[in-house]
This record gives structure tokens, C-alpha cells and sequence, in this order.
């Protein structure tokens, strides 16, 4: 669904390709989906950093004059949404600075639960900030820290870091990567063969972006991990102790593309799971499954396979229609669904649908769909969710309402489908959830469904602001 939690980033890094930047292009191009404000590539010759941003989308951003522009074997990208930080061009990615370790570039995905009081810090000290990104925190951390080698600035300045984060560096001689140790986020590794048997190391957030480039998925950067492609060769290291992973669940339910593999498991996989157990716990009666494109579509499939009811496209979405709600008139944003999705009538008049999608977080989105298939002469609406109810806000890097906007937080199943205006309303359960993505292990974290925060700083905030209410 769309127009309900903002997209998260999007980053990518390449080691040892000549056409480095070209590829880190054709890499934010395949993570588009994870951001759409703003995009940026920073690349290397192993003399000179090089960067380039702008507001938008990536290929609008990056034309071949300008990818001349960034030279060299080693670069980073990054395609970026906020959730930390305004919407302006001071706030695109990578950040780039020259300081006492040389010239450096940083981008990175999540979000520091610790950014303010570090930024008070460093300000104290003299730090003088240009953006209001928690990223450009860890800029300042490498740059002043006493370590001599840019390994270990960066692996002083992890440790001082809280909260959710996948980041890519760029040194004039090397890339480094890392992730928190809960490994909310995830971090894709994958190589690329050169001629004469050498070897490109490529990093991304979703393995799709491997598979437009042709490079091989080898595997992730593993939570508390710090990898660097340097002159050396591949190396890895754990800078922190692995605590209990959280990896975030949200990837598999919305954020990434369904083609991707995300912490090691098919997203497809998991969506389609999804709708087969939704189905499973929670069937009706009805003619027809139709999915709310686009996130809906997999667990729509699970959803029809699993009920035997057929499964048709009674919605079709716009692809080009931009965001409707930077928009200055409140007029054209009530039009927000209808310029996006448009009905079959055909496959709904006279029917009892299923609807199926991936989530409901205000509620008002949903209540213009079922409005709109209703319209179209549908006899009944069942709504289906394709997760448990949204109750609570993230702070790892998905931008969530705040708790009070939570339609789910604040209304009983039945009194959010009286508000949808559905005749049936029905979530995925959490056990099943679970049972989705195969975790066996409690390695994921489902802050959003449960109000249980994996680390401490939130868990305490989150308490005091409940307390407060």
C-alpha cells in the first residue's frame, strides 16, 4: 500500500569495478522503491573523493554527464526517504567531508536512537553541523577520533552509536560496511566477476540490486560486523558483540521488493506465506481475491492458492502519479486513491471480494479503497491484512504516526472495520507472522505490533511517553 509509512533508505557499495559509479547507479536505480526524495553516489580513484546529490529520482539525478563526473573503482550510493532530518538537499546522501583521516564519504540506513544527545556533544566540543541528519553524527565521530587508521575511527564511532543502522563508508583507498548489532536493517554481500579471474565485492540493502548488475549473493553483513574491501582484499571483523538480532519484520511485510532475498529469506516467499495462513485462519465466503497493488499482490496469491477463490487484478495502478500529498491544494489530495488506483468493474460488479493488503496504519486510505470497489458495484468487501495491527510507532527507521495516529492503537478490530466501512476485517495473527518468515529463533523484532522495543533507550522512552498520555 502506499501513502502509510514512508519508505525507508536505500544504500549500496562497490569495491574494484572500473565502471564503479555506473554500477551504483544501476544499484540505487533497482532500491528506488526504498526512497524517492533525494539520491547520491559518491565514488574514489584512490586519490580523490568525488559526490554528487540531488532531489528526486535517481535517473533523473544521474545522467551520463554527470556519472563522468565520478571517477574510479570504488564508490557508494545511497537513495534516501526521511525519517531523521528534513527534506532538503543539505540532508540527500552520501555525506563527504575531507578531515585529518582524509577524504571520506558516509551514508547509511536505520535510525540512532542516541543522534540528539551525541549531536549536544560534539557541539559542545565545537562540532559545527550543516545538516539536521542523524547521519552526519557519524561523520563527526570518524573525523575527530584519535585512531590513526580509518578502520579504527570508524569502529570508535560504532561503538558509540545506538539504534538501527546499515552504513556505507568510503575511504580514497577502501569501502567499509557494518551494521548494528541487533542487525535491524539489512545488508546484503555479493561478488562480481572481472576478467583475468578478478573479483568485484558489491554491498546493498536488497539483493535485487545484485541481480540488475549481475553480481552473485554470498551472503550478509552480519549483525555487529564491520567489512572492508580494501588494496588487502575482503576482511571482516566484529567490532561489538551480536546481541539478540531484531531484524526488522517490516521488510517482509511492505518495504522490500518481492524479488529480493532479506535477511537471508525470500521476500515472495514470505508474503505468499503469509496470505496462505491468512487464509487459512481467517476465510470467508467470497467471489473473488483482489490484491491493493503493489504490496499486496504476493500475499493476495498466498491468500487465493490457499481458499481455492480465483484471484483477479480488480484494482490497476498508476505507476506514474507522483506523490499526491506535497500537493498544494487539500482537494487534489482527497483524489490521492483514485489517481493511484483505479477499479475494474468488471471483475467486481455483483461480487463478494476479498480484499488483500499488506497493513493499515490511519485507516483513511483503506476506507477510500473498500469505498471505491464498492463503488464499483461490488456486493460485499472483506478486508484481509496481511499482519497484525500497527500499534505502535518505530524508531529504527521506518518514519510510523505516533501512537495517538495508530488507528489499531486506539480501536478494536471491530470498531476499525466499522471505520473502513468493511463488512469483515481480519488480520494476520502474530503467531503467524512468525510462522511467515520462519522464525524460529526470535530473531526479529515486532515493535510495531507489540509495543516490546529491543533496546533499552527506546524501550524506557517509549514507557515515559505511554506514562505521560
Amino acid at each position: 500500500m502506499f501513502d502509510k509509512f514512508h519508505e525507508e533508505c536505500g544504500v549500496f557499495a562497490i569495491y574494484g569495478h572500473p565502471e564503479a559509479a555506473n554500477l551504483a547507479y544501476l544499484g540505487l536505480y533497482a532500491l528506488q522503491h526504498r526512497g524517492q526524495e533525494s539520491a547520491g553516489i559518491s565514488s574514489s580513484d584512490r586519490r580523490e573523493v568525488y559526490s554528487h546529490k540531488g532531489m528526486g529520482h535517481v535517473a533523473d539525478i544521474f545522467t551520463p554527464a554527470v556519472l563522468n563526473q565520478l571517477p574510479g573503482e570504488l564508490a557508494i550510493g545511497h537513495t534516501r526517504y526521511s525519517t531523521a532530518g528534513e527534506t532538503v538537499l543539505l540532508n540527500a546522501q552520501p555525506f563527504s567531508v575531507r578531515c585529518n583521516k582524509g577524504a571520506i564519504a558516509l551514508a547509511h540506513n536505520g535510525n540512532l536512537t542516541n543522534a540528539n544527545e551525541l549531536r549536544r556533544l560534539l557541539e559542545a566540543e565545537g562540532s559545527i553541523f550543516q545538516a539536521s541528519s542523524d547521519t552526519e553524527v557519524i561523520l563527526h565521530l570518524v573525523a575527530k577520533s584519535r585512531e590513526r587508521t580509518i578502520a579504527g575511527a570508524l569502529r570508535e564511532a560504532l561503538l558509540e552509536i545506538e539504534g538501527a543502522f546499515s552504513l556505507v563508508f568510503l575511504a580514497e583507498q577502501r569501502v567499509i560496511v557494518a551494521r548494528d548489532p541487533h542487525g535491524f536493517r539489512p545488508l546484503a554481500m555479493g561478488e562480481l566477476d572481472l576478467p583475468h579471474g578478478a573479483k568485484a565485492y558489491v554491498f546493498a540493502s536488497e539483493t535485487c540490486a545484485f541481480d540488475l548488475i549481475g553480481a552473485r549473493y554470498t551472503g550478509d553483513v552480519e549483525p555487529g560486523e564491520m567489512v572492508m574491501a580494501g588494496p588487502e582484499g575482503l576482511t571482516r571483523e566484529r567490532y561489538a558483540p551480536r546481541r539478540q538480532s531484531s531484524h526488522c519484520v517490516f521488510e517482509h511485510v511492505y518495504f522490500s521488493r518481492p524479488d529480493s532475498v532479506v535477511f537471508g529469506r525470500s521476500v515472495q516467499l514470505s508474503r505468499e506465506t503469509m496470505g496462505r495462513l491468512l487464509a487459512h485462519e481467517s476465510p470467508v465466503d467470497a467471489d473473488v481475491v483482489v490484491p491493493v497493488p503493489d504490496s499486496g499482490v504476493a500475499a493476495a496469491i498466498g491468500y487465493a492458492f490457499e481458499s481455492g477463490i480465483p484471484f483477479r487484478h480488480g484494482l490497476i495502478r498508476n505507476h506514474y502519479v507522483g506523490r499526491t500529498f506535497i500537493e498544494p491544494s487539500q482537494a487534489i489530495r482527497d483524489f490521492g486513491v483514485k489517481l493511484k488506483l483505479n477499479p475494474v468493474r468488471h471483475l467486481l460488479e455483483g461480487k463478494r471480494v476479498v480484499l488483500v493488503d499488506d497493513s493499515i496504519v490511519r485507516g483513511t486510505t483503506s476506507r477510500k479503497i473498500v469505498r471505491m470497489v464498492r463503488a464499483a458495484g461490488a456486493k460485499e468487501v472483506h478486508l484481509r491484512i496481511s499482519c497484525p495491527p500497527t500499534i505502535s510507532p518505530c524508531f529504527y527507521g521506518v518514519d510510523t504516526p505516533s501512537k495517538n495516529e495508530l488507528i489499531a492503537a486506539n480501536h478494536t478490530v471491530d470498531g476499525i472495520r466499522e471505520f473502513v466501512e468493511a463488512d469483515s476485517l481480519a488480520y494476520l495473527s502474530m503467531d503467524n507472522l512468525k510462522r511467515s518468515v520462519e522464525d524460529r529463533d526470535r530473531n526479529y523484532c515486532y515493535a510495531c505490533y507489540t509495543g516490546d522495543y529491543p533496546t533499552p533507550l527506546v524501550q524506557i522512552e517509549a514507557v515515559a511517553a505511554e506514562t505521560r498520555r
